[in-house]
């Protein structure tokens, strides 16, 4: 428990500290952007004839959508103070935390396992791309790159999503679970969770690993110029040692703080891919919420996104000061 009183423990707190004043100023802006949208929910029931006006204005009453916009955000974030209640579905009419809780785990597994596939093809394919500059199977990766940057997500499942058509019953074309997941073994439970995952986790995958790359590629290649690298060759170490243990190590700093973004920039390609294959994670209950005003529970989506991404850049600060650990956290920004 050392670690609780030295400097690692204080730049947490303070990092922690500075999130809650980001989140309620995400909050606010957040609620502000909400409210300048033409309409509400309201406005989706007075335009079906099965709801008269008391109906409606019972439900007005319910949802707090009769009250200002001040006093709605203020009373939706008191509610997440004293009682970390982020308030009722609108269309679901159950609680938002329940809806995430059941969410999140599915986005939270397609969303990780991405990062590692994406990052088991990108990290060696940047290191070959540098070791074998403008040699052929350099050039070829980078024409590969460059294709893998140029196709969006959307892109991305449309195709693998045709693919899984056209050799069904090779691949699951949706869903997270086959029909007879209840009376599988536990084995066989994750085993089938796998094979829907390989579909998504690729579409996610693909069009990530081309920037990662490049950057992996250019950032080894800087390293390998340094003069403390030729002194290393000089003194006759093995190449693979210069490349893999002094190079790489240098290199990865810069690809550890892109960690963070990460799960950010995930989470916004989640919501196309979920759709396409039918996950059942946020980006499915997310797009719903927008697409029928559901005020708090975009509120919290949106909270989740800024959530997910102060903690992946925490996450990266701490694991750049374990990957070197002559980084000072304090001198981190």
């Amino acid at each position: 428990m050392q670690w609780l009183t030295g400097d690692t423990f204080s730049y947490i707190v303070k990092r922690l500290l500075q999130a809650a004043l980001t989140l309620l100023l995400a909050s606010a802006l957040s609620f502000t952007i909400i409210q300048l949208a033409p309409g509400d929910y309201l406005d989706i029931l007075r335009a079906n004839p099965r709801y008269d006006p008391q109906t409606i204005q019972d439900y007005a009453n319910q949802f707090g959508l009769d009250r200002s916009p001040i006093e709605q955000y203020g009373r939706w974030l008191w509610q997440i103070v004293s009682q970390g209640d982020f308030g009722e579905s609108f269309i679901y009419g159950r609680s938002v935390t329940s809806l995430l809780i059941e969410r999140i785990p599915a986005t939270l597994l397609l969303s990780v396992s991405s990062i590692i596939v994406t990052w088991a093809i990108a990290i060696p394919l940047g290191i070959i791309g540098a070791v074998k500059q403008n040699r052929f199977l350099d050039r070829f990766l980078r024409v590969f790159s460059y294709l893998g940057q140029g196709v969006p997500t959307l892109i991305t499942g449309l195709l693998l999503l045709f693919f899984a058509q056209s050799v069904a019953p090779l691949f699951p074309i949706g869903g997270m679970t086959s029909i007879g997941y209840a009376d599988l073994n536990p084995i066989g439970k994750v085993l089938d969770v796998l094979w829907h995952m390989i579909l998504p986790t690729l579409a996610l995958s693909l069009t990530g690993y081309a920037g990662l790359q490049r950057i992996t590629r250019g950032e080894l290649l800087d390293v390998l110029r340094q003069d403390y690298i030729q002194t290393a060759r000089a003194k006759g170490l093995p190449e693979n040692r210069v490349i893999y243990v002094h190079a790489l190590r240098n290199a990865m700093n810069p690809l550890v703080t892109l960690l963070g973004f990460e799960f950010a920039n995930l989470l916004g390609g989640a919501f196309i891919t979920e759709n396409f294959f039918n996950w059942p994670g946020l980006g499915r209950l997310i797009l719903q919420a927008v697409q029928s005003q559901d005020l708090y529970l975009v509120m919290a989506s949106l909270m989740m996104g800024a959530v997910l991404l102060i903690m992946g850049n925490l996450l990266a600060d701490l694991l750049l000061k374990a990957v070197d650990p002559r980084i000072k956290l304090t001198a981190l920004k």
